[in-house]
């Protein structure tokens, strides 16, 4: 995942200046297009999707009421997750880009929408709305790559902590929401400040988002296993309620993981990127950085359709439902201008993503260096590597990427 500007071959180098313009003004026309046509079918389509999510949920939780009984739990903890999924991906998020303000609808605004889960709709829209879709995939600036947790590139030095990397990615994956929460309040950077030099504005909303966890905690594990409990199923309907948010964590995580993680998804340089950047270079970069999921439209509603990753990173603002209409156009629109238009089936970009997490777990080359035969001398090679200071990691990350080219050169002659 090394840059793209340090990559021996540049997939933009062939555009031309005015090519990506050009880009640009083919994609604005793409956009236009669809927002001349919105009316009364999308307005009904988010209104469709939030009743039936709704009543799905509340028709769940009557379910677990007789949670004390297996087929009731397993039913209401299926609707639950469905409903869980639906308010995240292709209500709660969409409507927080601003998709739906258009329809002048209180009820259905980005400026009142508060989701169920524990960031705040706040937060989420400034790191998420302001700070990602802004500066997608440019290391050290998008913190939504690896979520600042994660070595998400090879020039990012190798220490032994990343190690960890693929068991943090998975503890990650089952409590996302709660990471996501961390990550919207810059956690870790603001408890490294002593506390009388913390800023207001983040004690402000460390403040909400404790709020907004107890509220829905008391939700999912007070309330609700409560009410079931004349019926026995106290502990059934809290088992239940916290399946179904470990259920939808791990859905949303890896169809994140799937948009902007797999091999072969471009990352950039800060310093590269033009400080006035224009829009035909902004399109392009959401291009490269994004990487769509193949499947059925069962698949694309559970994942709010950031299945059609690329389309919503060029066009955020736009309903979601109306993605898979433009994305033949944007496809054609790749097509023309020689560009990869990176799209697999869901278990693919999952395993595809995954693999990225453990090959940047493990110092550059490891994975290209290590046969077999020679995995003992190569544990052995990490043992020493993770247990010795920075010159012994440097002199044997050295000898293993020496090693990789060696490797790669043979293969390709």
């Amino acid at each position: 995942m090394t840059v793209m500007t340090k990559k021996p071959e540049n997939p933009t180098a062939h555009l031309t200046e005015a090519d990506v313009e050009q880009i640009g003004v083919e994609l604005d026309a793409i956009r236009q297009s669809i927002i001349d046509d919105r009316g009364a079918a999308d307005a009904a389509y988010i209104r469709r999707m939030v009743d039936v999510q709704r009543k799905l949920e509340l028709g769940s939780r009557a379910v677990l009421l007789a949670s004390a009984f297996p087929p009731a739990w397993v039913a209401g903890t299926i609707g639950l997750s469905i409903a869980k999924i639906l308010e995240n991906m292709e209500i709660g998020h969409n409507v927080m880009h601003g998709q739906w303000d258009w329809m002048r609808d209180p009820k259905i605004h980005s400026s009142t929408w508060e989701w169920d889960n524990a960031s705040t709709a706040e937060g989420w829209k400034h790191s998420h709305n302001e700070v990602h879709h802004t500066y997608t995939n440019i290391v050290g600036k998008d913190n939504d790559l690896g979520y600042g947790i994660m070595r998400v590139d090879e020039d990012q030095r190798w220490i032994p902590m990343y190690l960890a990397q693929p068991l943090w990615n998975a503890i990650n994956a089952c409590f996302f929401e709660y990471g996501i929460a961390a990550y919207d309040l810059e956690l870790g950077k603001n408890l490294s400040i002593p506390k009388e030099k913390r800023s207001d504005e983040f004690k402000r909303r460390a403040r909400n988002t404790i709020t907004k966890i107890r509220k829905q905690a008391t939700k999912d594990y007070v309330v609700n296993p409560a009410l079931a409990l004349p019926f026995g199923g106290f502990l059934p309907a809290l088992a239940a309620n916290f399946t179904a948010n470990v259920v939808r964590n791990v859905w949303s995580h890896s169809v994140i993981m799937c948009g902007h993680f797999p091999e072969g998804v471009e990352t950039f340089e800060r310093k590269a990127i033009p400080e006035n950047e224009t829009r035909g270079q902004w399109y392009v970069r959401q291009m490269l950085g994004s990487a769509n999921i193949s499947g059925s439209k069962a698949m694309h509603l559970m994942t709010g359709n950031l299945s059609h990753q690329i389309e919503h990173h060029l066009f955020p603002d736009l309903p979601s439902n109306r993605y898979a209409e433009i994305a033949p156009q944007v496809k054609a629109l790749f097509d023309k201008y020689e560009l990869r238009y990176h799209e697999a089936p869901l278990p693919q970009q999952v395993g595809s993503a995954w693999h990225k997490v453990v090959r940047l777990s493990l110092p550059n080359g490891f994975m290209t260096t290590t046969t077999p035969k020679n995995l003992p001398s190569q544990m052995k090679l990490l043992y020493g590597m993770a247990t010795g200071g920075p010159k012994v990691r440097r002199a044997a990350q050295a000898r293993l990427e020496q090693q990789a080219r060696r490797i790669k050169a043979a293969k390709a002659a």
